[in-house]
């Protein structure tokens, strides 16, 4: 099994780093969209995160990684309360997946040697309490991204054909990253995107060094480099579990309410979802920074992320939606 990078030693990128981060304290936030250059760290973020977090405890033997016996679905054929501890799952799904591979399907080797209907569990189920990870997402086929737009909207993966009739919990962080020089992202999953964020390649002479020297450092000797990593990854980890426990006590007024509101407003955002997403990253990062309240400069930070990707095109301003969204911060913010 690959070592994961430490996530604190990735140079740079703070906006990538910090929506995963709030993804970590609030999966109900929707996952994270990364755009931008290739080997800019996007599949070694969401790698290195999981390898941080605590492991989950699940069921002995459970393919959905339920946390009790009750939780197990029946076709699991489960007898056991046994725990055990596993690793944040981090499931890769790769372009020209069947959907077979990512809902599960009939047993077909089961089925010939013993003639009974079972199920054979897919990525989804592997993905459950974790992280699903799609590179080129906006290459993914069309009927790949309904099946996940369903699954992402219910939190259940439901399969119906060949005699069967399963479901199962799918819960996961939907973390894609694609460059946008190779297609647009279907606005459909776009928008089920809680955060995005577009990184660049560093043009920093010493930033880009320092990505050398330690990625090299990692080579090298990866136990030793980890070893001098441990103590701020715990760090972020200790921070991490913190926010989760306070997010339910992170008090939020009818101000930070109305500023959510007019944001969007101004912005001309469709719907509501860029309210709510905005609402609930800007309570994350209260939580994480220790802070009982949530406030303008947490709405602030997060601003860019939540709301770029759901920004109306608009032809007579060239400025890039980040830039739109900062602007807009600014005049209704202050």
């Amino acid at each position: 099994m690959t070592t994961p990078f430490p996530f604190s030693a990735i140079v740079g990128q703070d906006q990538m780093k910090l929506a995963m981060i709030l993804t970590a304290i609030d999966p109900g936030l929707g996952g994270v969209l990364v755009f931008g250059d290739r080997g800019t760290g996007k599949s070694t973020a969401v790698r290195a995160l999981a390898a941080l977090l605590p492991p989950i405890t699940a069921i002995k033997g459970c393919p959905v990684n339920a946390a009790t016996r009750a939780d197990c679905p029946d076709w699991a054929g489960i007898e056991t309360d046994e725990v055990v501890e596993r690793p944040t799952p981090v499931v890769d799904l790769p372009l020209g997946v069947t959907e077979d591979r990512v809902t599960g399907a009939l047993d077909i080797e089961r089925a010939l040697t013993q003639g009974e209907k079972a199920f054979e569990p897919g990525l989804l189920a592997r993905a459950n309490r974790g992280y699903l990870y799609i590179d080129e997402v906006n290459l993914l086929e069309d009927h790949i991204v309904d099946l996940l737009l369903d699954v992402a909207q219910s939190g259940e993966n439901v399969v119906e054909r060949e005699g069967l009739s399963i479901r199962h919990p799918a819960r996961f962080v939907l973390v894609g990253s694609g460059n946008p020089e190779e297609g647009e992202l279907r606005p459909q999953l776009l928008d089920r995107f809680g955060l995005s964020v577009e990184v660049r390649s560093p043009t920093d002479i010493e930033e880009r060094i320092e990505v050398i020297r330690r990625r090299d450092a990692f080579d090298r000797d990866a136990d030793g480099f980890l070893s001098k990593w441990q103590a701020e990854d715990a760090k972020v980890r200790h921070r991490i579990l913190r926010a989760r426990a306070d997010l339910a006590e992170t008090e939020t007024d009818d101000d930070a309410l109305r500023d959510c509101a007019q944001l969007c407003v101004a912005l001309g955002s469709d719907g509501l979802r860029g309210e709510l997403t905005l609402l609930r990253a800007g309570r994350a990062l209260a939580a994480y920074r220790g802070d009982d309240a949530l406030d303008r400069d947490h709405l602030r930070a997060v601003a860019p992320l939540a709301l770029s990707h759901r920004l109306r095109r608009d032809p007579l301003d060239d400025a890039g939606s980040a830039t739109r969204v900062a602007r807009t911060v600014d005049e209704v913010l202050g």
